[in-house]
Protein backbone atom coordinates (compact mmCIF):
# COMPACT_ATOMS: atom_id res chain seq x y z
CA UNK A 1 0.00 0.00 0.00
CA UNK A 2 1.90 3.35 -1.30
CA UNK A 3 2.02 6.71 1.49
CA UNK A 4 -0.36 9.25 0.95
CA UNK A 5 0.60 12.17 -1.27
CA UNK A 6 2.63 14.39 0.32
CA UNK A 7 1.08 18.62 0.65
CA UNK A 8 2.87 20.28 -1.91
CA UNK A 9 4.98 22.69 -0.49
CA UNK A 10 4.55 26.59 -0.90
CA UNK A 11 7.88 27.47 -2.46
CA UNK A 12 9.30 31.36 -2.37
CA UNK A 13 8.99 30.97 -6.38
CA UNK A 14 5.39 30.82 -5.63
CA UNK A 15 4.97 33.03 -3.33
CA UNK A 16 6.61 35.92 -4.95
CA UNK A 17 4.74 35.16 -8.66
CA UNK A 18 1.54 34.86 -6.57
CA UNK A 19 1.88 38.45 -4.48
CA UNK A 20 4.90 40.07 -5.84
CA UNK A 21 2.84 42.14 -8.28
CA UNK A 22 0.12 43.45 -5.87
CA UNK A 23 3.38 44.50 -3.63
CA UNK A 24 5.09 46.39 -6.67
CA UNK A 25 1.35 48.36 -7.03
CA UNK A 26 0.65 48.69 -3.75
CA UNK A 27 2.73 52.33 -3.53
CA UNK A 28 -0.09 53.68 -6.03
CA UNK A 29 -3.01 52.94 -4.06
CA UNK A 30 -1.31 53.82 -0.73
CA UNK A 31 -0.57 56.98 -2.08
CA UNK A 32 -3.97 57.55 -3.76
CA UNK A 33 -6.16 56.19 -0.66
CA UNK A 34 -4.07 59.08 1.42
CA UNK A 35 -3.96 61.72 -1.31
CA UNK A 36 -6.52 60.93 -3.36
CA UNK A 37 -9.60 59.02 -1.93
CA UNK A 38 -9.38 59.39 1.69
CA UNK A 39 -9.73 63.49 1.43
CA UNK A 40 -12.98 63.23 -0.83
CA UNK A 41 -14.27 60.83 1.48
CA UNK A 42 -13.64 63.01 4.38
CA UNK A 43 -14.78 66.09 2.44
CA UNK A 44 -17.96 64.52 1.75
CA UNK A 45 -18.58 63.34 5.49
CA UNK A 46 -17.65 66.94 6.45
CA UNK A 47 -20.13 68.52 4.52
CA UNK A 48 -22.89 66.97 6.58
CA UNK A 49 -20.92 68.54 9.71
CA UNK A 50 -20.98 71.39 11.64
CA UNK A 51 -17.42 72.19 12.06
CA UNK A 52 -14.12 74.39 13.43
CA UNK A 53 -11.08 73.26 12.72
CA UNK A 54 -9.76 74.80 15.43
CA UNK A 55 -11.64 73.02 18.00
CA UNK A 56 -10.45 69.61 16.92
CA UNK A 57 -12.19 66.40 15.08
CA UNK A 58 -14.16 65.66 18.58
CA UNK A 59 -16.35 69.02 18.21
CA UNK A 60 -17.53 67.70 14.67
CA UNK A 61 -21.71 67.94 15.18
CA UNK A 62 -23.82 66.37 12.67
CA UNK A 63 -26.63 68.81 10.91
CA UNK A 64 -27.37 66.97 7.89
CA UNK A 65 -27.92 68.88 4.68
CA UNK A 66 -28.13 72.33 6.87
CA UNK A 67 -25.17 73.13 4.93
CA UNK A 68 -26.15 72.62 1.95
CA UNK A 69 -29.39 74.54 2.25
CA UNK A 70 -27.37 77.60 4.21
CA UNK A 71 -25.20 77.94 0.87
CA UNK A 72 -28.65 77.27 -1.70
CA UNK A 73 -30.20 80.51 0.25
CA UNK A 74 -27.08 82.59 0.86
CA UNK A 75 -26.94 85.60 -2.03
CA UNK A 76 -23.15 85.63 -2.12
CA UNK A 77 -22.69 81.86 -3.23
CA UNK A 78 -25.26 82.63 -5.90
CA UNK A 79 -23.50 86.06 -6.45
CA UNK A 80 -20.37 84.02 -6.58
CA UNK A 81 -21.32 81.13 -9.32
CA UNK A 82 -23.13 84.01 -11.44
CA UNK A 83 -19.35 85.70 -11.57
CA UNK A 84 -17.74 82.31 -11.99
CA UNK A 85 -19.88 81.62 -15.04
CA UNK A 86 -19.54 84.70 -16.66
CA UNK A 87 -15.78 84.74 -16.14
CA UNK A 88 -15.88 81.35 -17.60
CA UNK A 89 -17.60 82.08 -20.60
CA UNK A 90 -15.47 85.52 -21.31
CA UNK A 91 -12.35 83.89 -20.89
CA UNK A 92 -13.16 80.62 -22.23
CA UNK A 93 -14.47 81.28 -25.50
CA UNK A 94 -12.29 83.70 -26.44
CA UNK A 95 -9.30 81.18 -26.21
CA UNK A 96 -11.04 78.68 -28.55
CA UNK A 97 -11.79 81.61 -30.77
CA UNK A 98 -7.69 82.68 -30.99
CA UNK A 99 -6.13 78.97 -30.73
CA UNK A 100 -7.87 77.11 -33.49
CA UNK A 101 -7.07 79.88 -36.01
CA UNK A 102 -3.54 80.29 -34.34
CA UNK A 103 -2.81 76.34 -34.69
CA UNK A 104 -3.84 76.05 -38.59
CA UNK A 105 -1.93 79.41 -39.22
CA UNK A 106 0.86 77.30 -37.49
CA UNK A 107 0.49 73.99 -39.01
CA UNK A 108 0.33 75.18 -42.70
CA UNK A 109 1.56 78.94 -43.07
CA UNK A 110 4.52 79.01 -40.38
CA UNK A 111 5.59 75.57 -40.44
CA UNK A 112 9.17 76.03 -40.37
CA UNK A 113 8.93 78.46 -37.47
CA UNK A 114 6.76 76.00 -35.75
CA UNK A 115 9.02 75.20 -32.53
CA UNK A 116 10.04 78.65 -32.13
CA UNK A 117 5.69 79.99 -32.45
CA UNK A 118 4.83 76.93 -30.52
CA UNK A 119 7.33 77.74 -27.20
CA UNK A 120 6.70 81.52 -27.57
CA UNK A 121 2.43 80.88 -27.41
CA UNK A 122 3.13 78.30 -24.62
CA UNK A 123 5.35 80.28 -22.44
CA UNK A 124 2.82 82.27 -20.47
CA UNK A 125 1.06 78.63 -19.57
CA UNK A 126 4.38 77.56 -17.53
CA UNK A 127 5.16 81.21 -15.79
CA UNK A 128 4.27 81.46 -12.63
CA UNK A 129 0.59 82.78 -12.17
CA UNK A 130 1.58 85.09 -9.32
CA UNK A 131 3.84 86.73 -11.28
CA UNK A 132 1.47 86.75 -14.38
CA UNK A 133 -1.14 88.64 -11.79
CA UNK A 134 1.64 90.76 -10.30
CA UNK A 135 2.80 92.06 -13.98
CA UNK A 136 -1.20 92.54 -15.06
CA UNK A 137 -1.91 94.43 -11.96
CA UNK A 138 0.76 97.17 -13.21
CA UNK A 139 -0.43 97.05 -15.66
CA UNK A 140 -3.81 97.56 -15.10
CA UNK A 141 -2.89 100.12 -12.27
CA UNK A 142 -5.29 103.09 -13.09
CA UNK A 143 -2.40 105.86 -12.69
CA UNK A 144 0.12 104.55 -13.90
CA UNK A 145 -0.32 101.52 -15.66
CA UNK A 146 0.53 100.67 -19.33
CA UNK A 147 -2.60 100.30 -20.55
CA UNK A 148 -4.37 103.37 -19.83
CA UNK A 149 -1.02 105.07 -21.38
CA UNK A 150 -1.81 103.31 -24.34
CA UNK A 151 -5.52 104.07 -24.32
CA UNK A 152 -4.47 107.23 -23.65
CA UNK A 153 -1.97 107.45 -26.56
CA UNK A 154 -4.75 106.00 -29.08
CA UNK A 155 -7.14 108.84 -28.19
CA UNK A 156 -4.87 111.22 -29.53
CA UNK A 157 -4.73 110.03 -32.72
CA UNK A 158 -7.02 112.02 -35.72
CA UNK A 159 -9.75 110.37 -36.77
CA UNK A 160 -10.00 107.21 -34.56
CA UNK A 161 -9.49 108.90 -31.24
CA UNK A 162 -12.98 109.18 -30.69
CA UNK A 163 -13.32 105.15 -30.23
CA UNK A 164 -11.00 105.03 -27.37
CA UNK A 165 -11.75 106.21 -24.14
CA UNK A 166 -10.18 109.71 -22.77
CA UNK A 167 -10.11 109.06 -18.96
CA UNK A 168 -8.05 106.61 -17.39
CA UNK A 169 -10.11 103.31 -16.41
CA UNK A 170 -10.02 102.05 -13.05
CA UNK A 171 -9.73 98.71 -14.12
CA UNK A 172 -9.47 96.74 -10.99
CA UNK A 173 -11.41 99.58 -9.09
CA UNK A 174 -14.57 100.01 -11.01
CA UNK A 175 -17.05 96.90 -11.26
CA UNK A 176 -17.53 96.99 -14.78
CA UNK A 177 -14.13 96.28 -15.45
CA UNK A 178 -13.08 93.86 -12.68
CA UNK A 179 -14.20 90.74 -15.12
CA UNK A 180 -12.86 91.72 -18.45
CA UNK A 181 -9.51 92.69 -17.01
CA UNK A 182 -9.56 89.34 -15.11
CA UNK A 183 -10.59 87.66 -18.23
CA UNK A 184 -7.88 89.50 -20.05
CA UNK A 185 -5.56 87.53 -17.62
CA UNK A 186 -6.67 83.86 -18.13
CA UNK A 187 -7.41 84.43 -22.24
CA UNK A 188 -3.23 85.38 -22.44
CA UNK A 189 -1.86 82.57 -20.04
CA UNK A 190 -4.05 80.06 -21.75
CA UNK A 191 -4.26 80.66 -25.48
CA UNK A 192 -1.27 78.74 -26.06
CA UNK A 193 -2.16 75.66 -24.31
CA UNK A 194 -5.25 75.33 -26.33
CA UNK A 195 -3.21 76.38 -29.68
CA UNK A 196 -1.16 73.48 -28.54
CA UNK A 197 -4.15 71.04 -28.05
CA UNK A 198 -5.21 72.14 -31.65
CA UNK A 199 -2.06 71.94 -33.25
CA UNK A 200 -1.28 68.33 -31.95
CA UNK A 201 -5.11 67.36 -32.88
CA UNK A 202 -4.29 69.06 -36.36
CA UNK A 203 -1.06 66.49 -37.17
CA UNK A 204 -2.77 63.75 -36.35
CA UNK A 205 -5.37 64.65 -39.68
CA UNK A 206 -4.00 62.37 -42.52
CA UNK A 207 -2.57 64.79 -44.75
CA UNK A 208 -3.91 62.90 -47.86
CA UNK A 209 -7.10 64.21 -47.14
CA UNK A 210 -6.24 67.88 -47.84
CA UNK A 211 -3.71 66.99 -50.84
CA UNK A 212 -7.31 64.89 -52.24
CA UNK A 213 -9.91 68.00 -51.51
CA UNK A 214 -7.08 70.39 -53.55
CA UNK A 215 -7.16 67.87 -55.99
CA UNK A 216 -11.18 68.07 -56.53
CA UNK A 217 -10.64 72.01 -56.25
CA UNK A 218 -12.07 72.63 -52.77
CA UNK A 219 -10.63 76.22 -51.22
CA UNK A 220 -8.59 76.69 -48.25
CA UNK A 221 -12.02 77.78 -46.19
CA UNK A 222 -13.65 74.72 -47.49
CA UNK A 223 -11.01 72.53 -46.23
CA UNK A 224 -11.04 73.99 -42.89
CA UNK A 225 -14.60 73.66 -43.01
CA UNK A 226 -15.59 70.31 -43.84
CA UNK A 227 -12.04 68.52 -43.12
CA UNK A 228 -10.21 70.42 -40.39
CA UNK A 229 -13.17 71.25 -37.82
CA UNK A 230 -14.78 67.87 -38.23
CA UNK A 231 -11.89 65.74 -37.26
CA UNK A 232 -10.89 68.25 -34.78
CA UNK A 233 -14.21 67.57 -33.04
CA UNK A 234 -12.59 65.11 -30.30
CA UNK A 235 -9.76 67.78 -29.27
CA UNK A 236 -12.27 70.41 -29.38
CA UNK A 237 -14.33 68.29 -26.78
CA UNK A 238 -10.92 67.88 -24.92
CA UNK A 239 -10.30 71.60 -24.85
CA UNK A 240 -13.30 72.95 -24.14
CA UNK A 241 -13.93 70.34 -21.27
CA UNK A 242 -10.40 71.49 -19.37
CA UNK A 243 -11.44 75.13 -19.92
CA UNK A 244 -15.23 74.70 -18.85
CA UNK A 245 -13.33 72.19 -15.76
CA UNK A 246 -10.52 75.71 -15.12
CA UNK A 247 -12.93 78.38 -15.47
CA UNK A 248 -15.60 76.86 -12.83
CA UNK A 249 -12.43 76.49 -10.19
CA UNK A 250 -10.99 79.90 -11.34
CA UNK A 251 -8.95 81.47 -7.90
CA UNK A 252 -5.39 82.10 -8.41
CA UNK A 253 -5.85 85.01 -10.63
CA UNK A 254 -8.92 87.02 -8.92
CA UNK A 255 -7.35 86.10 -5.92
CA UNK A 256 -4.07 87.65 -6.91
CA UNK A 257 -6.17 90.81 -8.80
CA UNK A 258 -8.91 91.21 -6.39
CA UNK A 259 -8.02 89.64 -2.67
CA UNK A 260 -10.58 87.79 -1.32
CA UNK A 261 -13.28 90.50 -1.49
CA UNK A 262 -13.51 90.13 -4.82
CA UNK A 263 -13.01 93.64 -5.76
CA UNK A 264 -15.44 96.38 -6.35
CA UNK A 265 -19.12 95.11 -5.60
CA UNK A 266 -17.63 91.65 -5.45
CA UNK A 267 -17.74 91.39 -9.55
CA UNK A 268 -14.20 89.40 -8.87
CA UNK A 269 -15.13 86.88 -6.24
CA UNK A 270 -15.53 83.19 -7.77
CA UNK A 271 -17.18 80.17 -5.84
CA UNK A 272 -13.61 78.77 -5.33
CA UNK A 273 -12.66 82.43 -3.39
CA UNK A 274 -16.11 82.22 -1.43
CA UNK A 275 -15.28 78.45 -0.70
CA UNK A 276 -11.75 79.60 0.70
CA UNK A 277 -13.17 83.05 2.47
CA UNK A 278 -15.54 80.71 4.20
CA UNK A 279 -13.43 78.40 5.70
CA UNK A 280 -9.78 80.61 6.47
CA UNK A 281 -11.98 84.20 7.57
CA UNK A 282 -15.29 81.83 9.36
CA UNK A 283 -13.71 78.62 10.28
CA UNK A 284 -17.04 76.82 8.84
CA UNK A 285 -15.51 74.21 7.12
CA UNK A 286 -18.75 72.23 6.40
CA UNK A 287 -20.24 74.60 4.79
CA UNK A 288 -17.35 75.48 2.95
CA UNK A 289 -17.02 71.17 2.05
CA UNK A 290 -20.79 71.54 1.00
CA UNK A 291 -19.82 74.25 -1.11
CA UNK A 292 -17.73 71.75 -3.17
CA UNK A 293 -19.75 69.48 -3.55
CA UNK A 294 -22.65 72.06 -5.29
CA UNK A 295 -19.74 73.16 -7.14
CA UNK A 296 -18.61 69.88 -8.29
CA UNK A 297 -22.39 68.61 -9.36
CA UNK A 298 -22.55 72.34 -11.79
CA UNK A 299 -18.95 70.93 -13.30
CA UNK A 300 -20.73 67.66 -13.69
CA UNK A 301 -23.84 68.79 -15.35
CA UNK A 302 -21.90 71.03 -17.67
CA UNK A 303 -19.33 68.64 -18.26
CA UNK A 304 -22.18 66.38 -19.44
CA UNK A 305 -24.04 68.86 -22.04
CA UNK A 306 -20.39 69.48 -23.30
CA UNK A 307 -20.51 65.99 -24.28
CA UNK A 308 -24.12 65.79 -25.86
CA UNK A 309 -22.77 69.07 -27.97
CA UNK A 310 -19.01 67.61 -29.31
CA UNK A 311 -20.52 64.24 -28.58
CA UNK A 312 -21.21 61.72 -31.45
CA UNK A 313 -24.57 62.43 -30.73
CA UNK A 314 -24.23 66.59 -30.53
CA UNK A 315 -24.05 68.78 -33.13
CA UNK A 316 -20.91 67.37 -34.71
CA UNK A 317 -21.44 64.06 -34.46
CA UNK A 318 -21.68 61.42 -37.16
CA UNK A 319 -24.48 61.50 -39.72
Amino acid sequence: MSAPPRPARFSWTQFQRRYAPYLFISPFFLLFFAFGLFPILFNAYLSFQQWQPGTGLGDMEFVGWRNYTDNLTDPTFWLSLKNTALLAVMSGLPQHLLAIPLAFAVYGVLRRLQNLVTAVYFLPYITSIVAISVIFFTLFSWQYGVINAALNALHQLPLIGGLFPAEKINWLGEKQYVQPAIAAVIIWRYTGWNMLLYLAGLQAIPRDLYEAASVDGATPLQQFRFITLPLLRPTMFLAVTLSLIGGLQLFEEPFILTGTSGGAGQSGLTTVMYMYRTYANYSDAGVAAAMSWLLFLVIGVLTLLNNRVFGRSGLAGEN
